[in-house]
């Protein structure tokens, strides 16, 4: 399985889902025109490793500055496709947040609350 790498730019995060080591990282901000459109790839690879190619455990790193409306309920999908993989799979969520950054400790308190049977740890960095 092809590893998935999306540059970082002003509106969308880094990328970088790496089948071989079990690893998907998102870094940046998120607020691109069509949240949906952009995640898509994303969404399909994850789908697919889960399907076919999963790791003995996966970490998911989570280093969201900042999101917009539409990028949380792309989160919240996006958890609902880890949580059922979950079920068959050992998956790690570290949701990485700068300590002056209110919000994005509250979203990621938020996220975890929303899906209490994931390994969702809050990282302060």
């Amino acid at each position: 399985m092809e590893n998935l790498k999306i540059e970082e730019t002003k509106y969308t995060p880094s990328i970088n889902l790496d089948a071989q080591k079990g690893l998907f990282e998102l870094v940046g901000k998120s607020y691109p025109e069509n949240t949906f459109e952009f995640y898509k790839p994303m969404m399909d690879w994850v789908e697919e490793y889960f399907e076919s190619n999963a790791q003995e455990k996966t970490v998911v790193n989570l280093e969201i500055i900042y999101f917009n409306s539409s990028s949380s309920k792309l989160f919240f999908d996006f958890f609902d496709l880890i949580e059922e993989a979950s079920e068959d799979n050992s998956i790690e969520i570290n949701w990485i947040y700068d300590e002056e950054n209110e919000s994005a400790l509250e979203a990621g308190e938020d996220f975890k609350e929303d899906f209490e049977e994931l390994t969702f740890n809050l990282v302060q960095k």
